[in-house]
């Protein structure tokens, strides 16, 4: 687990559920975050799939011909923001263009249709997560979070982000600091 003052930024890190995460959307959930400054927040869940629903089916919504890159790339819930958006969180192999941002040296997220069309003819990033809606904070508010023991967080890790076994991510991101999931409690303190 990692400590943060008020000040410093989560983007690039993980946001991991404790046990007692109260609200249900977000429970046992690894989120990748994106964005953190003075006026919010913003996430990725990496670990919950959209059911029966891939990125094929994405791209024959938008119009965008299927290709060599798509096949099989599955859709995950983001989180409960906008819904209807759609996010690519990707590998920084990938050059994106005027909506990408680079979250740091393994991870940048593009919101735009042009990421789309370019996993579909195979010259997209190696690596992606295609997500509808995000998670958000407003201002002060995950850090509010933070303090009531409602998630750990550590250092995001591609190889945990990017696996297929969504299930394991979870689990594997706190065995990766340390932390048996069957011993962790539900009950949050402070000393």
């Amino acid at each position: 687990m990692t400590g943060q003052t008020q000040t410093e930024s989560l983007a690039g890190k993980f946001l991991i559920a404790m046990p007692a995460m109260g609200d249900p959307r977000f429970a046992h959930s690894l989120i990748m975050m994106c964005a953190h400054s003075a006026e919010g927040a913003m996430g990725l869940i990496v670990n919950r799939r959209v059911p029966k629903l891939a990125l094929d089916d994405l791209l024959e919504q938008l119009d965008i011909p299927k290709g060599p890159g798509s096949g099989g790339v599955p859709v995950h819930f983001g989180g409960p923001v906008e819904g209807g958006r759609g996010f690519v969180l990707h590998s920084t192999d990938y050059p994106g263009h005027e909506g990408t941002i680079r979250i740091n040296a393994d991870f940048a997220m593009t919101a735009t249709r042009d990421v789309l069309v370019d996993i579909a003819a195979g010259r997209g990033p190696r690596r992606v997560i295609a997500a509808l809606g995000y998670s958000g904070w407003g201002p002060g508010q995950l850090e509010s979070e933070l303090r009531q023991n409602a998630w750990l967080t550590a250092d995001a890790d591609p190889d945990i982000v990017f696996d297929s076994d969504d299930l394991a991510k979870w689990e594997r991101a706190l065995r990766a600091l340390g932390i048996d999931p069957l011993m962790l409690s539900g009950e949050g303190g402070r000393a």
